[in-house]
């Protein structure tokens, strides 16, 4: 058993990575029909609650927000630290296009865990319906696009992965312990909503620069991809910024002497 082997937890080692692909090259498309259901509940869910009265719903949501934070922070160490030691032993391009964390005894499990965890993410939405939040645009369209892009991604287990995967875990582990100390009624300074909205959009930039390396080196053996990830990867990521940045805007600098709660915060 090597070194990383003796560090993994059981259900790590025992995480079948073969399997999960398997089942995941075969039901991929149906994030299609969840999204479309979702795309339903949106739309029906805050029709229904037009003329009812909000729901506090507090505890339930601040038990929501700590577990996907406990998730995100566990996903952030393991594929960070795998991450660390690529970029370190390895380098950046290496890091890039490492595939082997789809099958590595720490985060094969992490790695299908995230691709899966974007469809029990989507019940965010169904506290911000409930609690009659204003429900914008960038939440349920990135809900959606980063569903349907990690069960895409994962199905190819396609060069690029490895970042992706790290630096949401990061900027969820980030965000999901914020809301689940507001939900419990602690009183946060504005700026750390302000660090994590910037947070966010660092994040599609470096997304869009890892695609960028991708593109280059998609002809190398050692850096598998295809024209579809990349295309559909830079549109989405680009997409995002630009939706990041304008809710940064709007809600900090040009709307900025009204709560987070008016404006409707919770982007992702």
């Amino acid at each position: 058993m090597n070194e990383s082997e003796r560090s993994s937890f059981d259900f790590e080692r025992r995480f079948d990575d073969s399997k999960a692909l398997e089942w995941m090259q075969e039901n991929w498309s149906k994030s299609f029909i969840f999204c479309g259901l979702y795309a339903a509940l949106v739309f029906t869910g805050q029709y229904f609650m037009k003329e009812r009265p909000k729901m506090n719903l507090r505890l339930p949501l601040m038990l929501w927000s700590f577990s996907l934070a406990i998730f995100s922070i566990m996903g952030a160490f393991r594929t960070g630290t795998h991450m660390l030691h690529v970029l370190v032993n390895s380098g950046f391009k290496e890091s890039v296009c490492d595939t082997s964390f789809y099958r590595a005894p720490i985060i094969k499990f992490w790695a299908y865990a995230f691709a899966v965890s974007k469809g029990p993410e989507l019940g965010d939405t169904v506290f911000i319906i409930l609690r009659k939040q204003r429900l914008i645009f960038l939440h349920w369209y990135h809900h959606i696009t980063v569903l349907l892009y990690s069960w895409f991604t994962y199905k190819d287990q396609v060069a690029g992965g490895s970042w992706f995967m790290t630096m949401n875990f990061m900027v969820h582990a980030i965000m999901y312990t914020y809301y689940a100390f507001r939900a419990a009624g602690w009183k946060i300074p504005r700026r750390f909503a302000m660090i994590i909205t910037a947070t966010q959009m660092i994040q599609m930039v470096m997304g869009l620069t890892v695609l960028g390396f991708v593109y280059r080196w998609i002809h190398d053996v050692n850096c598998p991809s295809n024209m579809d990830n990349i295309v559909w990867g830079s549109i989405m990521y680009l997409s995002y910024f630009v939706l990041f940045a304008s809710f940064f805007y709007n809600t900090y600098f040009k709307d900025g002497s009204k709560s987070m709660e008016s404006k409707g915060s919770k982007a992702e």
